[in-house]
């Protein structure tokens, strides 16, 4: 499957919330999308719904089906909660930290600047954007895109929305991970033990 880059209002309306970040007409039209979305009452089956936030979980992400099923092995392979794990993987993603740091405005954003070398990590240019990173990695913006106003106007508005294990330093544009996040700090309303349920049949 390729990664969706269709509607993306339409992906919101279903899950009935703001998966690719804050819209209005998820606000107006809050109820699935289609010719029936209002009068639709059908009840969904166990699978439909851990399906369903598998599936949200992958788009809020940008994952694709073999990327996030190699995730969640590697989640399950490591001590602790596997759905805990497995939401800790992803936020530690490059491309999710960009955003989260407040460098992109969206996830998608952040994946493309990660793809054209526009960030550093430790001080060195990094392409991949599933990128994993460690506690105490450093992350920057690379000299010649320092001035695009996009970063600046992105840093500006999310800088209040800054997670608490992530630091940012203004002088020299650069972001820390601090410590691996918590699920408590993890503000993403996704029902990880379902995702755990569905893998485990």
């Amino acid at each position: 499957m390729a990664r969706y880059r269709g509607p993306r209002v339409k992906i919101s309306r279903r899950f009935r919330e703001p998966v690719f970040g804050p819209s209005r007409a998820l606000q107006k039209k809050n109820y699935p999308p289609g010719e029936h979305g209002r009068s639709r009452r059908r009840r969904s089956s166990e699978y439909a719904i851990q399906l369903g936030e598998k599936q949200k979980a992958k788009y809020t992400y940008g994952l694709l089906e073999r990327q996030f099923s190699n995730l969640f092995k590697e989640a399950s392979r490591m001590s602790g909660v596997t759905g805990e794990n497995l939401l800790i993987l992803l936020e530690s993603r490059l491309d999710n930290v960009v955003f989260r740091l407040g460098i992109a405005p969206t996830r998608r954003s952040a994946r493309q600047m990660v793809s054209h070398r526009h960030i550093l990590v430790n001080g060195k240019g990094v392409n991949i954007p599933s990128f994993t990173l460690k506690e105490g990695d450093v992350i920057g913006i690379r000299p010649a895109s320092r001035e695009w106003q996009v970063i600046h106007e992105s840093l500006n508005e999310n800088a209040e929305g800054r997670p608490n294990w992530l630091e940012w330093n203004e002088s020299s544009f650069t972001g820390r991970m601090a410590a691996k996040p918590t699920r408590e700090q993890i503000a993403e309303n996704i029902k990880e033990q379902l995702i755990v349920e569905l893998y485990s049949k």
